[in-house]
């Protein structure tokens, strides 16, 4: 019985005739000498699907990750960048408004008995007084949203606050302006996770080789401290131009329309030390002439178009902080112990230790905004002066923020400490010093002191930044860590805004206890880590994927420790498996799950367990 002919003739081989060749060309139309066409059945399958030969894994690996390294110093720079322009958006249209507010034929001539003043006043209070609760809901917010996502929501609440100067009523200004208090606190604690999040992403995507041989475990603790300081000098370098931009509107626009300081100043008397409040005595009207309308709504647009400018780098070229999982991982560990963990880090002492820091990085801050630039500056230099002091004071701390790099090779209390003690020489010296108004001969004084006021501020703003990214470096509490930074920033923000009307002299002598109590303070954290002695930190619970039709149980207590929560027998993967061991060997059927895993729900409804961890 003759075998059938197959169906699909095998590829290369010679028809009945044997006048094609292996490539099932006819003998007629041969292939010309030199194409290298192999011989064999199988060798065209293998030249078409086969691996490309000059293929190289490991440089294609190379060529991965270096884009992905590129992508991370992409997603520092679009952030820096942003929140650059939305604070400085943000504090050049406050500067405007309130000095043209301030004015009292404009006042009268555009706004007429509408009570401008008590707008103003309500939406400083709104923006001072609303993060004091910005600790019960950032942690949730963050978490709900994601960290990018938080970071272009308070961006574009920046937006809406700048949105609502083009009418300026009771019913625009004053909701914005608590709807901006509201985002403060999310948007740079956001912005502080998100830098320390790149620094740690860039180590792995340098260190990739390592992550291969032991993908299970964790990098050494500290090794994404270089980065951390590069990218937090970039960060700062160009958060702190944001004070400059903020007086493009006051050098372009506003400066035409004022007038000088014989006028302004005539009835101030004194300067300096010997002030009190803010600006006491200075004239009512500072404006030679009004601003047109439509010039207004013209500078507006501009604040409002680079305020959506910062919107756009943030959404297209921020990336992600987080995998997506690792997102919904950070989301399940529970909303109440979200809510609650900020106040249980209170029990770390390294938090404690530090918060006289947090508060006197808040001091200094708003004591060059508003001590150092108008009650020595604008008070003997005239208001036409304000915004070329500020940049003085921007441009130093822009270029001193890359003194904090000298972390790489010093010990990392040293930037920290050095600009503590740069701020509390010039506080001492402003102790003592009272210029007279209307003098110009010691500006020069008042522009080196600007200068090296904001060195301190960039030394300590890095300082702090870089200390708790390296402490904290578990990528479940640093949102806590950050939430816990700049809410009490805020605190100390709202705490100078209700002592404004103090004389300058109690306002210098607070801020020189608060100095000196915040680096003992710091010294003695780093003298009890170097004995040895361990911080207490809350348990971060383990993710409950929660199904719909099963209930988990909440079997984790987020006010133990970690110290206390491995001697209770938590699920280690030691211990576990010395519990989950078997006894004899292999059985058949399913096993009874462990003390550490619980059946899924897809195993309790077949009412075994899974085939994992033993």
């Amino acid at each position: 019985m003759e075998a059938k002919p197959p169906l699909y003739p095998v590829a290369g081989a010679a028809g009945p005739e044997g006048d094609e060749d292996s490539l099932g060309v006819p003998d007629g139309l041969g292939v010309p000498d030199g194409l290298g066409v192999p011989d064999g059945p199988e060798a065209p399958l293998d030249e078409l699907v086969g691996a490309y030969p000059n293929y190289n894994e490991e440089e294609e690996e190379r060529r991965y990750y270096r884009r992905k390294r590129l992508g991370v110093l992409r997603n520092v720079l679009a952030a820096s960048a942003g929140g650059t322009l939305t604070y400085g958006v943000y504090l050049g249209l406050l500067q405007m408004q309130l000095i043209l507010h301030y004015d009292e034929t404009y006042r009268e001539v555009k706004y007429g008995n509408m009570g401008l003043p008590d707008i103003d006043s309500k939406m400083l209070m709104g923006i001072n007084v609303t993060p004091i609760a910005a600790l019960l809901y950032t942690p949730v917010l963050i978490r709900f949203f994601g960290t990018k996502w938080m970071m272009f929501l308070a961006v574009g609440i920046y937006a809406l606050f700048v949105s609502t100067n083009y009418w300026e009523r009771y019913y625009t200004l004053v909701p914005s302006a608590v709807a901006l208090g509201m985002a403060i606190v999310p948007l740079w604690a956001s912005m502080g996770n998100y830098i320390t999040r790149m620094a740690q992403k860039y180590y792995e995507y340098s260190h990739y080789k390592e992550d291969e041989q032991g993908p299970q475990q964790r990098p050494p603790r500290g090794s994404h401290a270089p980065y951390l300081l590069v990218f937090q000098a970039i960060f700062y370098s160009f958060f702190h131009l944001s004070f400059a931009c903020a007086q493009l509107p006051m050098i372009y626009f506003l400066n035409y329309y004022l007038y000088d300081l014989n006028h302004t100043l005539w009835n101030v008397h004194s300067c300096g030390t010997n002030s009190h409040g803010i600006l006491n005595g200075f004239n009512k009207t500072v404006l030679r002439t009004l601003p047109r309308s439509k010039n207004l709504i013209v500078v507006e647009t501009v604040l409002m178009s680079v305020a959506f400018l910062a919107m756009l780098l943030v959404l297209g070229l921020c990336g992600a902080a987080y995998r997506p999982t690792e997102e919904i991982d950070l989301r399940s560990v529970g909303w109440g112990n979200i809510f609650q963990l900020p106040f249980k880090h209170v029990r770390d002492f390294r938090l404690r230790h530090l918060v006289p820091f947090f508060i006197y990085s808040g001091f200094e801050v708003l004591f060059a905004c508003t001590g150092l630039a108008l009650g020595y500056g604008v008070c003997s230099m005239g208001l036409e002066r304000l915004a070329y002091l500020l940049i003085a004071y921007s441009l130093g701390a822009s270029a001193a923020s890359f003194l904090g790099l000298l972390g790489l090779w010093l010990p990392r209390s040293v930037p920290l400490v050095a600009g503590a003690l740069l701020h509390l020489l010039l506080t001492l010296s402003l102790f003592f010093w009272a210029p007279a108004p209307r003098v110009q001969q010691h500006s020069w004084i008042l522009y080196v002191a600007a200068a090296l006021w904001g060195v301190g501020s960039a030394l300590n703003k890095t300082g702090l930044s870089t200390l708790l990214g390296i402490m904290y470096e578990d990528k479940e509490r640093q949102d806590f860590i950050f939430t816990i930074y700049h809410w009490w920033q805020a605190v100390a923000i709202f705490a100078v805004y209700l002592g404004s009307s103090l004389p300058m002299k109690a306002k210098l002598s607070v801020l020189l206890v608060t100095l000196v109590v915040a680096v003992a303070s710091y010294l003695w954290m780093e003298q009890k880590l170097q004995r040895g002695v361990l911080p207490r930190q809350p348990r971060i619970p383990r993710p409950q994927h929660k199904v719909r039709g099963y209930r988990y149980l909440e079997e984790d207590n987020s006010d133990a420790s970690d110290a206390e929560g491995e001697r209770r027998g938590d699920c280690g993967q030691g211990a576990c498996a010395e519990e989950e061991a078997p006894q004899g060997g292999p059985r058949s059927g399913p096993e009874p799950a462990g003390l550490c895993r619980r059946p899924c729900p897809y195993e309790q409804a077949l009412g075994g367990d899974g085939l994992e961890e033993q």
